[in-house]
């Protein structure tokens, strides 16, 4: 466990944005974890847990507290599932599986970050969700002071959502999944992959050739990350799909389509998922579309993502995602909110 002074936070995160911390602990086994958040916690001081730095957006002013850097990595299998390091990067996880010829989580091949923020959010992609195959994860509690197995049916899992979101009294130090031994994929349920495989929706396919195939639909996009490309300089989708209660969803669907065409629908447990990239180009914001001074934009390949185009500030990304908000809303009446978890700063 090391311990450094005032890291730059732009130096940790995918969208290269954020201040400084006022200390920083690199912890590279669970058991540093626990005793670096329960030091600080004994200390009284703030504490942010930094993964793969993906799903951050921090402000300029930087974190006055302990940043706390999540580097366990490593794996193992028991049978049919798989338990994996908080730390371990995701994607060379998906990939190593799929090496080993372990199904189940190729749809989810491409997202940066790291393992122990997946079920957070309940990570999702092309059909899947990390909640689909999902055990338990293992976290230490930090109000109670102990270590203890959460299995999946405790986390209250729902569309990019957790019970541990929103709170940080819970410190994912790993996570189990169930793995298919055949070699073969989840099914496809996404009809932009399934027409890309040349296959039908709800079949299965080798794992590797899903993998390839959804890491070509994201880099299409801009979601692989590609130090070269300012359009991978993000935070991934930063607004979810707003998701309309089924008894409003008649009048905004009608609403909407009468401005700008009938959208793109998908059913959810609590209503009417609407498609927030389809929402923002009605709207009026193209690929592209720059933010203050041209620092920021909307991604040049997919709408849904706003980029660092280089010297830029989160202020500069702010302004940029609330006018993005406020524009659909005052167009459409649909209210977008942001994915990422902001630290510092509102929107």
């Amino acid at each position: 466990m090391n311990t450094t002074v005032e890291p730059r936070l732009a130096d940790c995160t995918t969208l290269r944005l954020g201040g400084p911390a006022r200390r920083f602990v690199h912890t590279d086994t669970a058991a540093d974890l626990v005793a670096a958040v329960r030091a600080a916690d004994e200390a009284g001081e703030p504490v942010l847990l930094l993964g793969g730095g993906s799903n951050l957006v921090v402000a300029d002013e930087g974190f006055d507290g302990t940043l706390v850097r999540i580097a366990s990595t490593g794996w193992a299998r028991d049978g049919d599932v798989v338990e994996v390091a908080a730390g371990h990067e995701w994607d060379a996880f998906v990939a190593e599986l799929v090496d080993a010829g372990l199904g189940g989580l190729e749809c989810l091949s491409g997202i940066p970050g790291s393992v122990g923020a997946t079920p957070i959010q309940n990570v999702g992609a092309y059909g899947c969700e990390v909640a689909d195959s999902l055990v338990s994860v293992q976290l230490y509690d930090r109000k109670a002071g102990e270590i203890r197995t959460v299995p999946a049916g405790e986390l209250g899992f729902g569309y990019r959502t957790s019970v541990l979101k929103g709170t940080d009294r819970g410190v994912v130090l790993s996570v189990r999944f169930r793995i298919d031994r055949s070699g073969q994929s989840a099914p496809v349920r996404y009809a932009e992959l399934a027409r890309t495989l040349g296959t039908e929706t709800g079949a299965k396919v080798p794992t590797a050739q899903a993998r390839e195939a959804v890491l070509g639909l994201r880099r299409g996009k801009g979601m692989v990350l590609d130090p070269a490309d300012h359009d991978t300089w993000s935070a991934g989708s930063f607004f979810t799909n707003p998701i309309v209660p089924s008894g409003e969803a008649p009048e905004i669907v009608a609403r909407i389509t009468k401005a700008a065409g009938e959208p793109p629908r998908f059913p959810a447990e609590a209503g009417v998922k609407l498609s927030a990239a389809w929402l923002i180009e009605r709207a009026g914001f193209g690929k592209g579309y720059p933010g203050p001074g041209g620092r920021v934009s909307l991604s040049t390949k997919h709408t849904l993502a706003l980029t660092n185009r280089g010297g830029a500030s989160t202020a500069d990304l702010l302004a940029l995602a609330g006018e993005v908000r406020d524009g659909v809303e005052a167009r459409f009446g649909v209210r977008l909110h942001p994915e990422p978890l902001l630290i510092g700063c509102a929107l």
